[in-house]
């Protein structure tokens, strides 16, 4: 079997030969099929993964049994019990949604098929806390498919598919996860995935921080044989570098979300696309001629923007760093201070990752049906314990959408409770997730095989090598073509003809 390894002491992503052979080839399953007839350490941030509502796309809703999932005894076709799910019956169904999530994750598929027999995850135990969906459970089976052995809880109580979950359950893998979980819920949930006899990760895959949390704060000597931690999100990276500065990180961590394939793909491309679905399903709304403010323009407000001022909205644009803020001027949005035009917008959204980016004095003075709603993984951004007083009246409308109603009869539209619109109220687009999986999952292999010394304990970025490499496994479901360097072209460039093509400080 061909080592992960490469030379000592660089931080360079040395490729198997499988690998570059497979990157020039077009296999079958990375082709469209013809047409036919996913803060700190403290409790208070932690709670943004603890209250979220999940997609609407979800086969059975979580109210039709109230029996908590906790309080059932459920064994899969193989008599094992050691899962906790809403109901294993719906298996068949969350078998269905897996299967067609499989056809618009190229990539994974084909690192599935073609590292499956050298099986780089062997002896591999993996234990993560991510969104429990469709996209997912493909990147949990490649996993067990490269020799992993996996134990999964949700990082968001409520964007848990349950019959996705009831599909990983009865296929083996140990996961504990439902849609509508309570705060102890999400909690128990993850210490039935660290805390097993017999059982210890050596592996972290991570978004949002709160599995890190609890091990440094519940376990803390399971570090000790643990390689490494991926994370995927900016709040759960924001953590770990504050572990590192304040050198209470003891091992290494890959910094997947600032990664090109996640910032300029996830972060992009898929919120372009999913906060209309978003703000669609909830409110049933027309965007021509609403006007929005949209708090942040880095690359998440960057695609909520497009999309919204191609559907016709005016868009208005806050951001506190002026490199942001003069590249939302050039895209032709105008830059205010939110409170300039609070009260005269039809929606506000906010995708900063900072807290109390929206007020109580900006919710105050919002007009009459203001629709209120975040697109950042943690729900600080909106202050919406200020709406829990006595003197404002709650009123539920449907899943996910809540009015807020003042004492003069005035009301504000809020989705999710602040919590993350488009994979709280609507789904994402299952190919630019099989991007980031496909990252998350070299990023694994490559902590999980990396000689020792080669990653300290710090938080790295991954090597461009390895973002080339996950770009080119989805260029050939485009039919796409590179155009190779020449000899004389790599010479003057001073490049290798295999890349990587841009340098570490490029900005793409």
């Amino acid at each position: 079997m061909e080592k992960w390894d490469g030379n000592e002491g660089t931080s360079a992503f040395d490729m198997p030969e499988w690998m570059i052979q497979f990157a020039d080839q077009k296999q079958e399953f990375n082709k469209r099929p013809t047409k036919i007839g996913r803060r700190s350490l403290s409790r208070s941030i932690s709670q943004s993964s603890t209250d979220s509502y999940s997609s609407a796309a979800s086969y059975t809703d979580s109210s039709d049994d109230e029996t908590s999932p906790r309080d059932k005894q459920q064994k899969n076709s193989k008599g094992s019990s050691d899962f906790c799910v809403k109901n294993i019956k719906q298996a068949e169904f969350g078998r269905r949604e897996i299967e067609i999530a499989e056809q618009e994750m190229p990539a994974l598929m084909a690192l599935r098929k073609r590292a499956q027999g050298e099986k780089p995850l062997a002896g591999a135990k993996i234990v993560g806390c991510t969104h429990i969906t469709a996209q997912t459970a493909v990147l949990m089976e490649t996993l067990g498919a490269l020799g992993a052995q996996c134990r999964w809880a949700a990082c968001n109580i409520y964007s848990t598919l349950n019959e996705v979950a009831a599909a990983l359950a009865e296929s083996g893998f140990p996961v504990f996860a439902w849609k509508g979980e309570s705060e102890d819920d999400f909690w128990w949930c993850i210490d039935r995935c660290v805390n097993v006899e017999g059982w210890q990760p050596n592996m972290i895959l991570d978004d949002g921080g709160d599995l890190t949390h609890w091990i440094y704060k519940k376990y803390p000597n399971m570090f000790k044989k643990i390689k490494g931690i991926v994370e995927e999100s900016v709040t759960g990276v924001h953590r770990l570098y504050q572990l590192s500065k304040a050198g209470k990180l003891c091992v290494p961590a890959m910094n997947v979300n600032d990664s090109v394939t996640k910032q300029k793909f996830d972060n992009l491309y898929c919120c372009r696309e999913s906060i209309l679905d978003g703000l669609k399903r909830t409110t049933d709304m027309m965007f021509g001629g609403k006007q929005v403010v949209v708090c942040g323009y880095g690359e998440v407000g960057k695609g909520c923007c497009a999309a919204l001022k191609a559907m016709g909205s005016i868009v208005y644009v806050t951001e506190i760093d002026p490199i942001c803020a003069l590249q939302a001027c050039m895209d032709g949005f105008r830059l205010v201070k939110l409170n300039e035009v609070i009260r005269q917008v039809d929606i506000v959204i906010t995708c900063t990752g900072n807290k109390n980016v929206v007020t109580r004095e900006h919710l105050d003075r919002m007009k009459n049906s203001c629709i209120v709603c975040n697109m950042g993984h943690s729900n600080t951004e909106i202050d919406v314990a200020s709406l829990r007083t006595p003197e404002l009246t709650w009123e539920r409308v449907r899943s996910q959408v809540d009015h807020v109603i003042w004492p003069d009869g005035k009301r504000i539209v809020l989705l999710a409770e602040g919590r993350l619109l488009n994979l709280s109220c609507s789904t994402v687009p299952t190919f630019v997730l099989s991007i980031t999986a496909t990252t998350q999952a070299l990023a694994l292999i490559e902590l999980y095989n990396a000689p020792e010394g080669r990653y300290k304990q710090d938080v790295y970025l991954l090597p461009k090598k390895m973002d080339e490499y996950v770009a080119s496994l989805h260029l050939p479901t485009f039919d796409a073509h590179l155009t190779e360097l020449t000899d004389e072209q790599a010479k003057y460039l001073g490049l290798n003809k295999n890349g990587p093509f841009k340098p570490n400080y490029y900005r793409y």
